[in-house]
């Protein structure tokens, strides 16, 4: 049982090492991804893990904002496209209604009411 725990008190340190150098990667492609962002806020500061972190957060909140937004628009477009479909299927109706009852007028008359031969 005692090299068990030998093993396991020799594997801590590199599992803790490699744990490490997970958070340093993401963290460098974080920075590589967000460059121009801190170019534009920090241009000739060294940036902390911490700087990195904390301005990923304002990206992502920014971007979050942004889709919200563009959410509601879409959202408010679609209603009224909604009600413009509504209102215009209502005037194609009441052209339709208008056009058959006038269709319906011209087959009373006397000029129309020929029997309908296609020969």
């Amino acid at each position: 049982m005692t090299l068990f725990f030998f093993f396991l008190q020799l594997r801590k340190p590199l599992v803790e090492k490699l744990r490490r150098e997970r958070i340093n990667s993401s963290i460098e492609q974080l920075k590589s991804l967000l460059s121009p962002e801190f170019l534009k806020q920090q241009p000739d500061s060294k940036l902390e893990k911490a700087d990195i972190l904390e301005m990923t957060v304002c990206v992502l909140r920014r971007l979050q904002q942004q889709n919200q937004q563009q959410r509601r628009l879409l959202n408010h477009i679609n209603k009224l496209q909604s009600s413009s479909d509504n209102n215009l299927r209502e005037a194609d109706f009441s052209l339709l209604s208008s056009t058959v009852q006038t269709s319906i007028t011209k087959e009373k008359s006397p000029v129309n009411s020929a029997v309908w031969r296609p020969w």
